[in-house]
């Protein structure tokens, strides 16, 4: 079972609000009138303020030399004037238009999994796994945060204890996937764990939150792997689907997808193309799943409405829990239903290989529903994952309870499957 952790803190770029319009003209900005204070200090005052900064700092994060001078060239030029400054008074500096940030404070759910990339000394049957998890913080704005595990062939979960530390990212932009809507490029590498790694919201789009990670592990024509996941980014009053992209879980790239289906949540990817394009379920109605094919990742049109609610557990909406995994039947879709007093629940259904507008079976009755004892949470009565893995004829399907803890459950496809009409 994984808990949330308000002890793991992140320090990311913090700015003073704006001064309010009447105020606007009077001299500098409040930005420049912080910077000021810290160049007025004497050199006893500036050494004692930053040994403090320093000391309460140094426990709990690595390099603050280096994050603090980053964060004060960051904002030299251009949020305050550019101006000759010591290098403890470009750390302090660094320090004022920083802030520690406890990302999975409130809670920590909706998971995804996909197999690790590295898979060297694993034993025999056994994967090792890369679990992202949803961190919910301060004003419930959500990050992407990620375990380690593996998954024994005896069925056996194990998770590597995570990291006391967290990491902030550097950033650059790049050409996005929307026109005039720059992407991100975050490197990771100075963490030494994957824990250590946290994605909180960089754009303007995501500054309320990055949410529901769904992570797949594809698989290009050429053979090629490359991690992607869709997700839902909050700016504030408005929703979008962005993509991440990443090789190694050390550098990844953020951009918005494109198209009129990438305006509500819950797009998943399919894990290879299918007749030489891009598959994707998505639920751009609130209600439905839809089959949508593109031969562009980035841009997303139209789509067929595939598995419709049918029975009193999915009578609100109906939506896919991750990717759909392959198997010899088809392609096999978990999938999260909505009922009475918005009840979650977890069913599955099967999409025909070749043709995944097809519906060969699915669940009367759900897989898996909170029982009493833990309906209670964060949101009460939500039982939802954002993905699962294959071994052999087995399914690992990580799952949150009550948007509050996250879980495992194993499923046999064959069971599954024998429960489908």
């Amino acid at each position: 079972m994984i808990r949330a952790d308000p002890s793991r803190v992140v320090i990311r770029p913090f700015m003073p609000a704006d001064d309010p319009p009447a105020f606007a003209s009077a001299g500098c900005s409040r930005a420049q009138r912080v910077a000021n204070r810290v160049l007025s200090l004497d050199e006893t005052q500036l050494r004692h303020e930053w040994e403090r900064v320093s000391d309460g700092l140094s426990n709990r994060h690595r390099d603050i030399e280096v994050i603090l001078s980053r964060r004060f060239h960051e904002v030299n030029g251009l949020v305050i004037d550019p101006g000759s400054v010591t290098s403890t008074q470009a750390l302090l500096i660094g320090g004022y238009f920083s802030e520690e940030y406890s990302f999975e404070a409130a809670a920590l759910f909706n998971p995804s999994i996909v197999a690790h990339p590295d898979q060297s000394r694993t034993p025999a049957g056994a994967i090792r796994f890369i679990l992202s998890l949803r961190g919910v913080g301060e004003g419930h704005i959500s990050s992407v945060t990620f375990r380690t595990g593996l998954w024994s062939a005896d069925g056996a979960v194990t998770l590597d204890e995570p990291s006391a530390e967290a990491i902030s990212p550097r950033v650059e932009s790049i050409p996005g996937g929307a026109p005039d809507d720059p992407g991100v490029r975050l490197f990771c590498d100075a963490s030494r764990d994957l824990s250590e790694v946290v994605i909180y919201p960089i754009t303007d789009h995501q500054r309320q939150g990055i949410e529901d990670l769904r992570l797949v592990r594809f698989t290009n024509d050429d053979g090629i792997v490359t991690y992607l996941g869709t997700y839902t980014a909050f700016g504030g009053r408005a929703i979008r689907q962005e993509l991440l992209r990443t090789a190694d879980f050390a550098t990844f790239e953020l951009s918005a997808l494109r198209g009129d289906a990438t305006a509500n949540k819950g797009m998943a990817l399919f894990p290879r193309k299918i007749g030489g394009r891009y598959a994707m379920l998505g639920r751009q109605d609130h209600e439905n799943i839809w089959l949508l094919m593109s031969d562009d990742l980035y841009n997303w049109q139209g789509g067929t409405r595939t598995v419709t609610p049918r029975w009193p557990w999915e009578f609100i909406q109906i939506g896919n829990c991750g990717s759909p995994i392959e198997i010899d039947e088809g392609w096999l879709v978990l999938t999260h239903g909505v009922g009475a007093v918005r009840n979650y629940c977890i069913g599955a259904c099967l999409l025909d290989k070749t043709d995944p507008t097809k519906v060969m079976a699915r669940m009367t009755h759900p897989l898996l529903r909170c029982r009493a004892e833990e309906r209670d949470g964060y949101v009460p009565n939500v039982i939802y994952s954002c993905g699962a893995i294959l071994n052999r004829r087995t399914l690992l399907l990580p799952y949150a309870i009550a948007d509050s803890f996250t879980t495992f459950a194993r499923i046999e496809v064959d069971a599954l499957l024998a429960a489908m009409e």
